[in-house]
């Protein structure tokens, strides 16, 4: 059984949110606004998106 990949771009900036919104982007591995990574579609995962999901653009890889 594969994993499925999602392809996520940051589209907002980080500046000025809470401290732990921060910290899920940097465990997806976002680097900046307009920046994309492919990430396993793993519940931790997809727990991090959730959160900062406004700051997201997903999509299936």
């Amino acid at each position: 059984m594969s994993v499925k990949q999602l392809k996520i771009t940051q589209i907002k900036s980080s500046i000025g949110r809470l401290k732990s919104h921060r910290a899920c982007l940097r465990g997806l591995g976002v680097r900046g606004v307009h920046k994309s990574v492919y990430v396993s579609a793993t519940d931790a995962n997809r727990g991090m998106i959730a959160k900062v999901a406004y700051m997201l653009k997903i999509e299936e890889a």
